[in-house]
């Protein structure tokens, strides 16, 4: 259950924060989801179990990526960051000291 992971009492917490948290610990499932499959996949001795493994990595990073989209359209904050680093060419920390002029 994903109270488990809460860091202060729910009932001080607002349903922004929440849905928040749902969709993080969602996301951090998904992704770990892919992970396995992924490791399964390298480890299945047998073709058609390998693909079938690999479809269903898949449809996990599908889910993984309409989460992140929901967060994405609910986190002002998490979309700033997104539309800087994602989609880019330039190296990941040049991109960074380009939008962020204080990191060295």
């Amino acid at each position: 259950m994903s109270s488990e992971t809460l860091h202060a009492p729910r009932e001080r917490l607002t349903a922004t924060t929440m849905s928040l948290h749902h969709a993080i610990v969602s996301l951090m499932e998904e992704l770990q989801a892919v992970d396995w499959y992924r490791q399964r996949a390298d480890d299945a001795e047998d073709d058609s179990l390998r693909d079938i493994l690999l479809h269903n990595m898949r449809e996990e990073m599908e889910h993984a990526s309409m989460v992140l989209e929901w967060i994405r359209r609910n986190n002002d904050d998490f979309a700033g960051f997104l539309r800087t680093y994602l989609f880019t060419k330039a190296p990941i920390t040049e991109v960074e000291k380009a939008a962020v002029p204080r990191h060295k």
